[in-house]
């Protein structure tokens, strides 16, 4: 059972929205420099002429100098004003709609929850982890971390404690679909030294399209065959986006079969051969493209699922349906 079909990207096009100015506090190194110096505070306020309750006052940050009295430590000092005080940026707070579910509130004191964030639109979109799956969960570094949640449930707000540079994270590309090759195009970007990162989120065809219909993603990839037409995709890209602006992009041709044990030991070779009460099924999600393609040809050979052992046993990714098969 082989089916070569296109692969598509759906690009929807959306406009950026401008980060906002973060706050700033003073960054403070007259205590570093004093010592380096080797002043106590006494002989630093005399030569400044403060007292040395106000250069205690300073090094504590309780008290913020004058511009006067700035440059007067920074001439004592031999150094720069600068090399004293700067403005460090605070930390960085964005609030986002939480797509998936959040551990319970328990589980995220004793261990701050790592996500992703991505700006689709006018909307800022905020991911667990997590969800990357077992193989990137580890290896993708976070955005940010959870600090504040009213529910924990998908829709709701939440607000994320940045870890990366707003507007690099501004420039990262959400992909909703299952092709591994998603993440081989995000690591050529990488190795491109682009600064534009391609985040992978594995779906089914039609949970990635209806990811994209509710903007949460950029970009959707589909593996849809539809039958009355011959065709691969666009039936279902005309009924389930039409009146909307969209790109599509064929990325890859997939040819779809059965993923079986080494040598194929049970011999399958159709769908009708799932019938065998020896042969256990993995199957894929409903909607995904790989369901689809197995109901339509268990329909044309006359084989209902309840006849298949394990239609009912689900795996969410190619890689699970492969591990399952594995370890069986």
């Amino acid at each position: 059972m082989t089916c070569d079909k296109y692969y598509c990207y759906l690009i929807v096009m959306t406009a950026r929205q401008p980060s906002s100015d973060s706050t700033s506090k003073c960054s403070n190194h007259l205590k570093s420099f004093r010592i380096r110096t080797g002043f106590s505070q006494s002989e630093l306020a005399t030569r400044a002429g403060i007292t040395r309750q106000a250069v205690s006052s300073i090094e504590s940050n309780l008290y913020l100098p004058t511009t006067a009295v700035a440059l007067r430590l920074a001439s004592v000092l031999t150094c720069r004003v600068e090399d004293l005080f700067s403005l460090a940026p605070a930390e960085d707070i964005v609030d986002g709609t939480l797509i998936g579910r959040l551990p319970r509130a328990e589980e995220r004191e004793a261990q701050p929850v790592r996500v992703k964030v991505s700006t689709v639109g006018k909307r800022t979109i905020v991911r667990p982890v997590t969800g990357l799956g077992e193989q990137l969960s580890f290896t993708v570094p976070a955005d940010g971390y959870v600090v504040e949640t009213h529910s924990g449930r998908s829709d709701s707000t939440v607000h994320v404690k940045l870890s990366r540079d707003r507007q690099t994270i501004e420039q990262d590309i959400s992909v909703a679909g299952c092709d591994p090759a998603i993440f081989l195009a995000g690591e050529y970007m990488r190795r491109q030294k682009d600064r534009t990162s391609v985040i992978g989120w594995t779906m089914g065809s039609t949970a990635a399209l209806h990811a994209l219909q509710r903007g949460e993603v950029h970009i959707a990839g589909l593996h849809l065959f539809d039958p009355v037409t011959g065709e691969s995709n666009m039936p279902f890209l005309r009924r389930s986006l039409k009146g909307s602006h969209y790109d599509v992009v064929t990325f890859a041709t997939w040819e779809e079969g059965f993923l079986v044990r080494p040598g194929n030991p049970k011999s399958i070779r159709t769908a009708a051969d799932l019938s065998d009460p020896t042969i256990t099924l993995i199957n894929r999600e409903e909607g995904s493209g790989a369901r689809l393609l197995l109901d339509q040809r268990l329909r044309a050979a006359g084989v209902a699922p309840t006849q298949v052992p394990g239609y009912d046993h689900i795996a969410s990714t190619h890689f699970g349906v492969a591990r399952a098969i594995a370890e069986h």
